[in-house]
């Protein structure tokens, strides 16, 4: 228990500059306590004890501002900065070394049953206000922009912004954007292939 605490307060100091000392993160920072808060409240969860379970998040939400269904999976060195305003749905799945800033949202759509929220795989990033919605992966290491809103699987290694959110790069290199007014025409490249084909035959003919 003692290691897993040490290793959760090393993790806010190495992620956020204006920490000055363990003590301080440990009475301080909601986005710690909110989690240090969910790893008893999914103890009881998994043991069934689920009333208990969702005391313990209801309190964590009115001390903190930081919603964490009991059943959600959090990993390793998870870091929550700031953190007014996240909401992390039941079936949300968390891999380690991931940084969520505040605002954001790891929801459903509403449509599905089950599996409704995303997987985020480790070492991701997901700046403040983003909205991560539906039961999908996002692959190890990506960045979600700020405000961005991320309907289907995000590829490892690559940055999204917008809305809703594109790849802009990937594995550190930019993505050419597609474009929109010099898309090739496909009927009129078949025709030009008829034409051609028709031409051929037309010297066939006349040798």
């Amino acid at each position: 228990m003692f290691s897993r605490l040490k290793e959760d307060i090393a993790a806010f100091r190495d992620r956020d500059p204006a920490a000055r000392s363990a003590i301080e993160i440990f009475f301080l920072y909601p986005g710690f306590k909110a989690i240090r808060r969910h790893r008893r409240a999914n103890w009881f969860y998994r043991h069934n004890m689920k009333f208990i379970a969702r005391y313990i998040s209801q309190r964590t939400v009115r001390k903190t501002g930081i919603e964490i269904h009991p059943a959600a999976k959090l990993g390793r060195r998870l870091v929550i900065d700031h953190g007014t305003g996240v909401v992390i749905g039941e079936t949300a799945e968390i891999g380690d070394d991931v940084l969520i800033y505040q605002g954001v949202t790891l929801g459903g759509t509403g449509k599905d049953t089950g599996k409704r929220h995303p997987t985020i795989g480790n070492g991701v990033m997901i700046s403040s206000g983003a909205k991560v919605l539906g039961p999908f992966k996002v692959g190890d290491n990506a960045r979600i922009a700020s405000g961005a809103v991320v309907l289907e699987e995000v590829p490892a290694d690559s940055t999204v912004v917008g809305v809703p959110a594109r790849v802009v790069r990937r594995g550190g290199i930019k993505v050419k954007p597609m474009d929109q007014v010099h898309i090739p025409d496909p009927v009129a490249q078949e025709i030009c292939r008829l034409e051609m084909r028709i031409k051929e035959l037309e010297e066939k003919v006349s040798k």
